[in-house]
């Protein structure tokens, strides 16, 4: 079947932006030949800082003619309805349509729409001009003379269509004077003479001949393999950077690695400052000693020519740059740490943290107090968790981290190593805005946890507080991520928090003024929000969300770790036969209820009596629910969920026999009350538990 190959020939496409508008392409040409009738075996696009490319396999030479029957309104409907149908079906007057009868709703009109097969060619002709037009670039510019849009001057077109055995036609179309031919060039620099192509099999070897590799990633293969060599030959290693190497792969067609190097003296450096310093100013990666973990004075850059003199002069030219740049980094260094992190505790009263939650200053007197409290909860020593929390922000208005704000929290634990802190104070100053990400680590150490979760929870009171709550997709200031932050922090320390408890402390630590109501009102939404944010987690650790839901139903419930452990003993019940069983039991005790209370339009309440009871299964079910529920209770108050589990589980037997021996809906109002007094206290015995009616199965 016949193939089609489309490059878009322009001026250098930023990085950031290839891989999105390579996949635009192909999403955008492939629907409009399936819309057209024209599907298609696969597709694959590319991306080159020059051109982006596309390369559909396997699309039919012509769409086949479809016929289709649209039915209208009735004969007699209003001339609204029929210029409606008119319009939908295509046709210039009812007269065009057909008239059909039924025998339940009359006549009425049918229009028969017949559409002939178009070719592929001529469906790409028509569809190319507005696809190119309308791209949907982040960012686009206008050049010359000209209207259309593009992100960079586009200059030529190649569309050619057709079958391997046969020569390939060229899609005809012209946007804004450019049209479409076989025509493209190589490489800017090494290749930059025009050549004909016919299809991609032979566009793809024609292009590396030209010096120009087509797929990103077999540019950030070869990038990357030639670094670790070139490092591996110096007795060093490469510090990959997978966002780095993805932006390099975008800024070259013919990648060319090459090894410079720096003064040793800037060793001096710590080695986070002197990845980013090369980094951020020359796309550079660095490369590290193995022996000693350190950074190396060696770096890689990747040209995008062959030099002829082996890129001497281009190693120069970085190497005069990352020098410049690393004797800024040095001077920032220096300079930061001639001041004492509590020397700069002034300064964050002139830094806004939010206009209606005051200033950096203020926030962090809301932290050491907040920590503080924390602190014996997690076993912190509370004056070193008072000084953590008074530096964590310190060294965001030092001349590092105002270069590089990435660097916060690295640079506080540096400077306060430096300084003489003690080493838990320094730990916490980097770690408190940890956990950053699902696959970043927590604090660990009991200081660091301490700040940590004073950080977040303060975060999350002060913004509650104001009402900017996440809504839908939109979460501005990160708020689920310091939720699920604390969560993971609490269950990965094992640590037992009163939740709500230290929700309303961080509430009354903020300057908004909050009625007693209105508070309350706060600390229950935000705990329904970390429940939510409990639940995802769990779901994503395995846990069943029905269990969850069962547990979490309950309410009343902060300690996030017991929440855990009931869920995970639950489940290991559910899956016993007891387990199984009972809440077969559960679940036709809970529908007879439901039934009987609906028909009498109130809840049985109340406690069975005993000179009530007819038949002996029902006297052994009444004892051993008091038995179960005095026992699970019991248990649960002791945090023995896996006894509280047991203690339900007793109840198996008696519920079963129940069911067998009792008629619950006996004729005798008396009696059939009883039953179902009976029938709620299996369901509160239970609930002692969870709430079994969120058990699917």
């Amino acid at each position: 079947m016949p193939d089609l190959l489309l490059e878009l020939f322009s001026e250098e496409i930023p990085a950031r932006m290839q891989r999105r508008a390579a996949e635009d392409l192909k999403s955008l040409v492939t629907n409009a030949l399936v819309e057209a009738g024209l599907p298609y075996e696969g597709a694959k696009a590319f991306a080159t800082p020059r051109r982006l490319t596309l390369h559909v396999a396997g699309v039919p030479a012509a769409s086949s003619a479809t016929r289709e029957e649209r039915k209208g309104p009735r004969v007699g409907s209003p001339e609204k309805a029929l210029e409606g149908f008119l319009r939908g079906a295509g046709l210039n007057s009812i007269d065009e349509a057909t008239i059909q009868s039924d025998p339940k709703k009359g006549d009425f009109y049918v229009a028969v729409i017949e559409k002939p097969g178009r070719s592929a060619i001529e469906v790409l002709s028509d569809v190319m001009p507005g696809i190119i037009r309308n791209f949907p670039w982040p960012k686009s510019m206008r050049w010359g003379t000209g209207t259309m849009r593009w992100v960079r001057p586009l200059h030529s077109i190649v569309a050619t269509f057709g079958p391997e055995t046969e020569e390939p036609e060229v899609v005809p179309f012209e946007v804004e004077g450019i049209v479409s031919g076989t025509t493209t060039r190589g490489h800017r620099f090494l290749a930059d003479e025009a050549f004909q192509v016919r299809r991609f099999d032979d566009y793809v070897p024609k292009l590396e001949k030209h010096k120009v590799v087509l797929d990103a990633d077999r540019r950030k293969d070869i990038i990357l393999h030639d670094a670790k060599d070139r490092a591996l030959a110096l007795g060093l290693e490469l510090v990959e950077d997978e966002g780095l190497l993805e932006e390099v792969a975008g800024l070259v067609e013919w990648p060319v690695v090459l090894i410079g190097s720096f003064e040793q003296e800037f060793l001096e450096i710590p080695d986070e400052c002197i990845r980013l310093t090369i980094r951020a100013n020359q796309k550079c990666f660095v490369l590290k000693d193995p022996a000693t973990g350190r950074l190396a004075n060696r770096f890689v850059l990747t040209s995008n020519i062959e030099a002829s003199d082996g890129g001497k002069e281009i190693i120069h030219g970085n190497e005069k740059v990352i020098r410049a740049r690393l004797s800024d980094a040095r001077f920032f260094w220096e300079t930061d740490l001639k001041t004492k992190l509590a020397d700069n505790l002034p300064k964050l009263d002139a830094i806004v943290f939010h206009e209606k939650l005051g200033t950096q200053g203020e926030r962090v007197k809301r932290l050491r107090a907040l920590a503080s409290e924390i602190a014996p909860m997690v076993g912190a020593d509370t004056a070193k968790a008072n000084r953590a929390a008074e530096l964590a922000k310190a060294d965001l208005v030092s001349a590092m981290v105002y270069e590089f704000p990435e660097l916060q929290g690295l640079m506080g634990r540096t400077y306060a190593g430096k300084q003489g802190e003690d080493a838990s104070v320094a730990i916490a100053i980097e770690d408190h805005y940890r956990p950053q990400g699902p696959s970043d680590k927590v604090p660990t150490d009991p200081v660091a946890i301490a700040v940590a979760l004073a950080d977040k929870l303060d975060l999350l009171a002060g913004f509650w507080a104001i009402d900017e709550k996440p809504t839908g997709s939109k979460d501005p200031f990160a708020l689920r991520r310091a939720a699920l932050g604390v969560i993971r922090i609490a269950l990965e320390n094992k640590l037992r928090l009163p939740l709500a408890s230290l929700i309303k402390a961080a509430l009354g630590r903020l300057s908004v003024s909050l009625e007693a109501a209105a508070a309350e009102a706060l600390v229950a939404d935000l705990m329904s929000f970390f429940a939510d944010r409990l639940k995802v987690y769990l779901k994503d650790e395995g846990a069943r969300h029905d269990l969850i839901d069962a547990v979490l139903a309950l309410g009343g419930q902060d300690d996030l770790l017991m929440v855990v452990k009931r869920v995970e003993a639950l489940g290991a019940f559910v899956a016993s036969d007891d387990g199984i069983n009972l809440a077969a039991g559960y679940k036709r005790a809970v529908n007879i209820l439901k039934a009987e209370e609906k028909k009498d339009g109130a809840e049985v309440t109340g406690k069975p009596h005993a000179d009530h009871f007819r038949e002996p299964a029902e006297i052994t079910l009444a004892s051993a629910i008091d038995t179960a529920r005095s026992e699970a209770a019991d248990a649960v108050k002791a945090e023995d969920f896996e006894a509280a589990m047991t203690a339900l589980s007793r109840l198996r037997a008696p519920v079963d026999s129940f069911f067998e021996a009792i008629l619950v809906n006996a004729d005798e109002a008396d009696i059939r009350m009883n039953r179902l007094r009976l029938l709620a206290e299996i369901r509160d015995a239970v609930h002692v538990v969870a709430d079994f009616s969120k058990i699917s199965g």
